[in-house]
C-alpha cells in the first residue's frame, strides 16, 4: 500500500525471513562467520540461543545459503519430533528409503550413508530450529548421531537454534552428556538503540529506498523501548509506522506514528523496561548526602584549571556508567546492571573527561622539553591499535574474546575505557582492530590472544567481573 509513497520495491519490514534483508550488525555477522568456520573446521555440537524474534531463523537461512558447497545441510524446522520421526527426517534428508524399518536398521543406514559422504569429501550438518521445544529423548538421539565417526573424524555436525529455555533444558542431569559435547555457544543480543537506526535504514535501502533517513530520534527511541530490541517486534512497529505516515501523507516517521503502531499492535515497553526506569527514578529521588559522598570517593570532581591547581585524574577503578556503557556498544540490559552498582547523584554531574598532564589546560606554557616528550607519546588508543596490528602480522593467534565493537570510532570513549583497563591491570590484554561496517570505519575491542578457540572459551571464564557484567562477549576468530 505504501510502497510507491516511499519509493520502495518491496515491503522492507516483513517478518518472514528473507536473506536479502539479513542485517550483519549487532553481532549477527560475527556469529554467521563463526558458525561457518565452526561447521567447516571444528568438531563439537554448536548452540545458538536468543529470545523470541531475535533473528535465529534468519541466521539459520543465511547458513543454508553461505555454507561451502562440500557441506550438505539437513534442516529440521519442526522440533516436536519423536525420536523415530527425527531419524526418519534425517534419513530422508540423506536420500535414504527406509520406510517401516526398525530404529537400529535406520541408524546403520544413516551411518553407512554418512561414511559414503565422508569418502567423497563431503560433510553433513543438521540444523535444528526451535530446539528448545524438542523432547528430551529426541535431543538424546541427536547426541548419539553426533557420536558416529570414522577413524578420528565425526561424520555429522549439529547446530541447535533455540530460545533461552534450551539452556535450562540442558542443565537437567540427564542432559549432561549432550551439554558436554557443546563446543560452541553463541548468543544473539537484542538491538541496542544506537544500532536500531542503522537497522531500520538498512532494511529500507535493501527494499529500494534512496532518500534520507526518515525515522526521527523520538521515533527510534519509542521503537527501541516497545520492541526491547527484538527484530520481529521492530519490524512490526516499523511497518505499521510507515503505514501511519502514508495515511497522513508525510514521508517522515515521527513519535506519533510509532505510538499509533504500538496501539494497533498492542506492543508497549515490557515490565522489565519500566522497572529499570522506575529504579533510576527512585535512585534520583532517594539519594542522600551519604550517596554524594560515595560518588566523591569514586570520581574526583573537575576543578578549575588554574596554574596553582594540578589537573584532576579520575579513579580508573570506577564502574562503567550506563551512558558510557551504551556508547561503547553494550546492550541496555547489561549496561543497566552495571550502572545499578553506582547510583547517580541528585544533581546532574557532567561526565569528567580524562585529564592528564598533556591534555589539561594551564595558564603557564609548558617547557619546550616537556612539550616535545608529550608530542612523541602515543595515546592509549594508538598503543592498542599498534598491538592489534602486530597481532595480525604475527599470525600466531587463532582466536580472541570480543568484548564489543563500535560502528564508528569514538576516541574519547575508547581512551576512557582503556584508562579503566589500566586500573584493572588488563591494559596489555586489550587489542583494538579496525573494522569496516558498511561505509563506516569502526573498531573491534578484543581481550586476549589465544592459540585455539577452546583456549579462548576457557579464558572467557576468567574475565574480570566488570567485563562479564558489562559486555556480551563472543569468540572472535582470526
Amino acid at each position: 500500500m505504501y510502497l510507491d509513497h516511499f519509493g520502495l520495491n518491496e515491503p522492507p519490514f516483513r517478518i518472514t525471513p528473507v536473506t536479502v534483508f539479513f542485517f550483519s550488525g549487532a553481532n549477527r555477522g560475527e556469529i554467521l562467520d563463526a558458525l561457518i568456520y565452526s561447521i567447516s573446521d571444528v568438531e563439537g555440537i554448536i548452540k545458538v540461543s536468543g529470545e523470541v524474534g531475535s533473528g535465529k531463523t534468519m541466521l539459520c537461512r543465511m547458513l543454508l545459503e553461505k555454507l561451502p558447497a562440500h557441506i550438505e545441510t539437513i534442516y529440521l524446522a519442526n522440533p516436536s519430533l519423536s525420536r523415530e520421526e527425527m531419524l526418519y527426517a534425517i534419513a530422508d534428508g540423506l536420500g535414504l528409503n527406509i520406510k517401516d524399518e526398525r530404529v537400529g536398521i535406520i541408524m546403520q543406514n544413516i551411518q553407512n550413508k554418512l561414511e559414503e559422504k565422508a569418502q567423497e569429501g563431503k560433510r553433513v550438518v543438521v540444523l535444528v530450529d526451535e530446539a528448545h521445544a524438542m523432547p528430551l529423548e529426541t535431543l538424546e538421539e541427536l547426541r548419539l548421531l553426533y557420536n558416529l565417526q570414522v577413524g578420528n573424524a565425526k561424520l555429522m555436525q549439529i547446530v541447535l537454534f533455540g530460545q533461552p529455555e534450551l539452556n535450562a533444558k540442558l542443565e537437567q542431569p540427564n542432559m549432561r552428556q549432550l551439554k558436554d559435547r557443546i563446543a560452541h555457544h553463541f548468543h544473539m543480543q537484542p538491538l541496542s538503540r544506537g544500532i536500531l537506526e542503522n537497522y531500520l535504514m538498512f532494511r529500507m535501502r535493501a527494499a529500494g529506498y534512496h532518500g534520507p533517513n526518515i525515522f526521527s530520534a523520538n521515533a527510534v527511541k519509542l521503537i527501541a523501548e516497545a520492541s526491547d530490541g527484538l527484530m520481529r517486534r521492530v519490524n512490526i512497529l516499523a511497518d505499521k509506522s510507515l503505514l501511519a505516515a502514508f495515511v497522513e501523507d508525510t514521508h517522515n516517521i515521527e513519535a506519533r506514528h510509532v505510538k499509533a503502531a504500538m496501539r494497533d499492535s498492542e506492543l508497549a515497553p515490557t515490565p522489565s523496561s519500566n522497572r529499570k526506569k522506575l529504579l533510576w527514578g527512585v535512585g534520583f529521588a532517594m539519594l542522600i548526602p551519604a550517596s554524594v559522598a560515595g560518588w566523591l570517593m569514586l570520581y574526583e570532581p573537575v576543578r578549575p584549571t588554574i596554574a596553582t591547581i594540578a589537573p584532576a585524574t579520575p579513579d580508573t577503578s570506577a564502574p562503567l556508567l550506563k551512558q558510557e556503557a551504551s556508547d561503547l556498544g553494550e546492550t541496555e540490559e547489561s549496561a543497566t546492571n552495571t550502572a545499578q552498582q553506582a547510583l547517580p547523584s541528585p544533581a546532574k554531574i557532567p561526565e569528567a573527561p580524562i585529564l592528564d598532564n598533556e591534555s589539561a589546560t594551564i595558564t603557564e606554557p609548558p617547557r619546550p622539553q616537556a612539550a616535545n616528550l608529550a608530542a612523541k607519546q602515543p595515546s592509549l588508543l594508538e598503543q592498542r591499535m599498534a598491538a592489534g596490528k602486530q597481532l595480525l602480522e604475527e599470525k600466531k593467534t587463532v582466536a580472541s574474546l570480543q568484548l564489543f565493537y563500535n560502528e564508528e570510532i569514538r576516541p574519547e570513549r575508547i581512551e576512557s575505557f582503556l584508562m579503566r583497563a589500566k586500573g584493572l591491570g588488563v591494559f596489555d590484554d586489550i587489542y583494538l582492530l579496525p573494522a569496516k561496517f558498511g561505509n563506516k570505519n569502526g573498531l573491534r575491542v578484543l581481550y586476549g590472544a589465544y592459540h585455539s578457540v577452546d583456549a579462548a572459551r576457557s579464558a572467557a571464564k576468567g574475565l574480570p567481573a566488570r567485563y562479564k557484567n558489562a559486555f556480551a562477549t563472543s569468540i572472535y576468530i582470526f
